[in-house]
């Protein structure tokens, strides 16, 4: 079970459900990936829609990690989503809004 106080979401990749989240850690290293100085600035580039495959990519591997999954980016690319593209997309955009989005109330 994951706990969207936290930030984690499940996710189907590969066939399995896998928790995802975005940890502290994590966030460090997107903000490495993406050259950004700062959280702010990191959901600025996330928030501006335009997202290659690869940054999906470094999001989802980012999340898993944070879910405490040992896959290297290659496992990763590996992996299929539910829905293709759209599918992919969609496990990015309901990882951020838990990650950057308001807190869900009781």
């Amino acid at each position: 079970m994951v706990n969207r106080r936290r930030g984690e979401i499940v996710a189907n990749l590969g066939g399995k459900d896998r928790c995802l989240c975005l940890t502290l850690g994590a966030l460090a290293k997107l903000e490495s990936a993406f050259a950004v100085g700062d959280l702010g600035a990191l959901g600025e580039r996330f928030s501006s829609g335009r997202l290659s495959a690869r940054d999906l990519l470094t999001i989802i591997h980012a999340g898993l990690e944070g879910g405490g999954h040992t896959f290297t980016l290659d496992d990763v690319a590996e992996m299929q989503a539910e829905g293709g593209l759209a599918g992919y997309a969609a496990i990015v955009s309901e990882l951020l809004a838990a990650t950057f989005g308001p807190a869900e109330e009781n």
